[in-house]
């Protein structure tokens, strides 16, 4: 349900099993080497996660840090079976600027 990646994207972290600490890092990783916006994506039971780290991140790593945006959404996935289930996601983008 969650991906275990850790970033793809330039510029964008998305969350899955790892403890959050595993994408504090990753997030203070793309700050500094330069970004000025980093995006925290997550999905389903993630999203508390993605939070954590966002939080983590704000308070304790980058104090400039500021939440730029929040995006929510649903997103539709198809199993094996065929049958589709709604999913939660959630983006959430911090700014240095």
């Amino acid at each position: 349900m969650a991906e275990e990646k850790a970033t793809t994207e330039e510029g964008t972290v998305f969350v899955g099993n790892k403890p959050p600490m595993s994408y504090v890092l990753a997030v203070v990783t793309q700050f500094n080497s330069g970004s000025k916006e980093v995006s925290i994506k997550a999905r389903g039971r993630a999203i508390s996660r993605a939070v954590d780290t966002a939080e983590i991140v704000k308070n304790k790593f980058v104090p400039n840090a500021k939440v730029k945006e929040i995006k929510i959404g649903t997103e539709t996935l198809t199993n094996e079976e065929g049958r589709t289930t709604n999913v939660s996601s959630i983006e959430i983008i911090l700014t240095t600027a």
